[in-house]
């Protein structure tokens, strides 16, 4: 890939969990009763046709990995784990006494921090209590991230017990000296080890994710880490750049220098090197980062064109609601986004008073619904299309505009009321989806608030 691309696009982006992003939410008016009405009206709409989405937030780790962008809570002290379930069990509580029906959950997601440094106990517990108040949905998904060091054959027993199917695993890189910098020693032998059980206890999707860009990696790294990736056999991997935030996450994200990381072409090499051979063992391209085996679902949703993304990542079926439960945890009605308290301690004092958590939130216009859509169409699909009905707002002639450098770049293509990203230029998807986003034009950031493209 030419370096000149690499320079002029390699500029700080958000990564398009939502639109609006969380830094340009409109906090102003929003209120707990807000909230209330948009999540009611929207699983009032939805929940009997297509269920809705739970993400359950565990925060507790036993160390810290100093590239993680994640809410997380550093302790040894097990005990943490029945107040704060307690906590989770109250709060969806709430939810569920102002619904009119019991909630179908067609999607549950478990992540973190640590989802299992929960005993298999707790995680039951849990889990249970959720469906005390809940309806599994036909064609359900249930998924958790596992720490390979941590995750015993129990926690795979248990959950798949409890109907999950879906494991990820948290692998990164397999070099000593960069794991070492990013303190989290993992041996091969431990992620062979729980990806052989899952398989063997018959969950049918498991997940290694991968990171480029991290601190002393270089091409030998990324070979070494995708051959052994490879030998396992994972049916789906993310394969995502390194988010250096540290203006952000603060000391977590300083276990080493600047430079120590690699830099602009040096870290887009270590992309497109991983990228290669990961298509060469017949893994698919299905979104930003992420790749699957044609065998894996998630690879069916992308080429029937249901594949999603929200909070919780890829998802191969949509729901209109989905509630985050937990510290930090981050919910959207499709017409509303909200967020929890951010630390344990207003969390738990919320939960306490009887009030949902939420801290705050923003409540979509017209115009974010219809930009929402476009990023998520070139987010899942590569391609956004519009006509006089669907899929037009006053400013789409200067995006448009603002889209010809990149084609002439090599990047689009545009088609009758439609662009497409093509091959050379999904590695820029980020930079396309920006030039729909208003909210960041019409305001740029004073300080830098987004990890960069390349």
């Amino acid at each position: 890939m030419q370096s000149n691309i690499i320079s002029k696009y390699n500029v700080p982006g958000p990564r398009y969990t939502s639109y609006p992003t969380v830094p340009y939410w409109d906090n102003s008016g929003f209120t707990n009763q807000r909230w209330k009405e948009s999540f009611i009206q929207s699983f009032t709409e939805s929940n009997a046709s297509e269920g809705i989405s739970l993400y359950i937030h565990l925060p507790f780790c036993e160390s810290m990995c100093t590239f993680c962008g994640c809410n997380k809570r550093i302790t040894r002290r097990h005990e943490v784990e029945t107040a704060y379930i307690t906590a989770v069990l109250n709060e969806w509580a709430m939810y569920c006494d102002v619904l009119v029906q019991k909630p179908l959950i067609k999607e549950l997601h478990l992540g973190g921090g640590t989802p299992t440094f929960f005993s298999p106990q707790n995680l039951e517990i849990l889990v249970n209590g959720i469906f005390d108040r809940g309806i599994k949905a036909p064609g359900y998904e249930f998924s958790f991230e596992g720490h390979p060091n941590n995750t015993t054959r129990e926690h795979l027993q248990t959950l798949y017990n409890l109907g999950f199917r879906r494991v990820s695993f948290g692998v990164q890189d397999y070099n000593e000296t960069v794991q070492k910098a990013i303190n989290r020693m993992q041996p091969f032998h431990n992620v062979a080890k729980v990806t052989f059980w899952a398989r063997e206890i018959g969950y049918t999707s498991i997940s290694h994710d991968l990171v480029f860009g991290l601190p002393f990696q270089n091409i030998e790294n990324i070979v070494d880490t995708i051959e052994k990736t490879r030998a396992l056999g994972p049916d789906r991997i993310s394969f995502y750049s390194y988010a250096h935030v540290p203006w952000i996450k603060g000391l977590g994200q300083r276990g080493f220098d600047d430079e120590n990381l690699p830099k602009d072409n040096e870290k887009r090499l270590l992309y497109e090197t991983g990228k290669k051979l990961l298509a060469l063992h017949g893994y698919e391209e299905i979104g930003m980062d992420h790749f699957a085996l044609k065998s894996d679902n998630m690879f069916t949703a992308f080429k029937e064109g249901g594949l999603h993304r929200n909070f919780m990542g890829y998802c191969s079926s949509k729901t209109q609601l989905m509630i985050g439960l937990g510290v930090s945890a981050i919910s959207d009605s499709w017409y509303a986004f909200a967020q929890n308290e951010k630390t344990l301690e207003d969390y738990y004092k919320r939960v306490e008073e009887g009030e949902l958590p939420v801290f705050r939130g923003h409540v979509l216009t017209d115009e974010d619904l219809v930009i929402r859509k476009h990023i998520l169409h070139l987010m899942c699909r590569f391609e956004t299309a519009w006509n006089e009905r669907h899929g037009w707002f006053e400013a789409l002639p200067q995006v448009l505009n603002s889209l010809i450098e990149m084609e002439k770049d090599g990047l689009l293509e545009f088609g009758k009321n439609k662009i497409i990203v093509t091959q050379k230029g999904k590695p820029f998807v980020r930079n396309i989806c920006m030039a729909f986003d208003l909210r960041l034009k019409r305001k740029a950031p004073e300080t830098q608030l987004f990890s960069m493209t390349i």
